[in-house]
């Protein structure tokens, strides 16, 4: 339930109501906008007489939320959520790009291509220690040392790290990770992301591969529940009965997403397409579509890549892509409240 208060409400009143609001057992998050101030109501609402609200002084108008989310809902919470990673900031008009090879092989491998990719315009940079592989004889990550090497890549360049976390018994090694990335096979794993709830740290969850955009944002919806509002969406693609590319980008996601929720939502052309030849033009569609940021998979010899070299772009095809997007943001669509202006 979202209630709208009138412009010049008076401060005793709106204490008066939040207190029998919370009374009801009810959570409440108040959004003050420079033209409107709302309250979103969490929990049972069936227990308030709405008549009986818009008929206070101070209330505009009272509205129930159909979705089934609430701390994500656009809604709710009408102003763009900006998630700060150091001194890194992604969403509400501030675009970032993601880069680094698909898994960490060895300490050369991840320092060479942190170093070039923050040379070409990357802010953060990602790396896989733990991988989910389909098959279980395929190369599973350096893992421990995997997180050691991201750290020292940290320590070299200064770039905050992001990389994916299997299992919760994972959680205590990933103190010195700057954003945890749950992927497209852990959308789902509802006990993951409740305890992903209940840290400070941004979590950068991915769309799960036949996943529909509200069980996408009942997903972030569970971490949020938690107490963690630092939630990063990244449309990966989904599964289709077209074989040509790896999975189909979604990018129709995008302003759908925007106009659902106020939360940041990045790209990985990479992995939606599985062809380092297509990720350019995804990579530039995306941007014009007005996504928040990209994820990109970058290799210095991707031919001879542990997994995945042939989605990774080689560090020069890399530059050339950071070159091309500095021409197409400023025509890229922006978003006010949701809607694509």
């Amino acid at each position: 339930m979202v209630i709208l208060l009138k412009r010049q409400h008076d401060k005793k009143q709106l204490e008066h109501l939040m207190n029998w609001l919370k009374n009801m057992n009810l959570e409440i998050h108040a959004s003050e906008g420079s033209m409107q101030t709302i309250l979103g109501l969490v929990g049972d609402t069936t227990v308030v007489d709405i008549d009986l609200l818009k008929a206070l002084d101070i209330v505009e108008d009272v509205k129930r939320i159909q979705e089934p989310y609430k701390n994500a809902n656009r809604k709710f919470h009408p102003k763009d959520t900006v998630v700060n990673v150091g001194d890194v900031k992604i969403g509400g008009g501030n675009f970032v790009m993601i880069a680094g090879p698909c898994s960490v092989e060895s300490e050369e491998q991840i320092c060479c291509v942190a170093e070039s990719v923050k040379k070409s315009g990357a802010k953060i940079l990602r790396g896989g220690a733990f991988k989910p592989r389909t098959s279980p004889y395929a190369f599973q990550g350096m893992r421990e040392k995997g997180l050691e090497l991201l750290s020292e890549a940290k320590q070299k360049t200064g770039l905050p790290i992001v990389t994916e976390i299997m299992d919760l018994s994972q959680l205590h090694l990933f103190e010195d990770v700057d954003v945890i990335q749950v992927g497209a096979r852990n959308m789902q794993n509802f006990e993951l992301l409740k305890e992903l709830g209940k840290i400070n740290k941004p979590i950068l969850l991915k769309r799960g591969l036949a996943s529909t955009l509200q069980e996408f944002i009942m997903s972030a919806e569970y971490i949020m529940a938690g107490g963690n509002e630092n939630v990063i969406l990244c449309e990966r693609g989904i599964r289709t009965y077209e074989p040509s590319t790896r999975n189909t980008l979604d990018l129709s996601a995008i302003p759908m997403l925007k106009n659902m929720t106020h939360l940041p939502i990045i790209v990985d052309p990479s992995h939606a397409t599985g062809i380092a030849r297509v990720v350019k033009p995804m990579a530039l569609a995306a941007v014009a579509a007005g996504a928040d940021g990209l994820i990109i998979e970058v290799h210095n010899d991707p031919p001879h890549a542990a997994c995945d070299g042939a989605q990774s772009l080689t560090p020069e095809a890399f530059d050339n892509l950071a070159k091309a997007i500095e021409v197409i943001r400023p025509m890229a669509c922006t978003y006010d409240q949701g809607v694509c202006q």
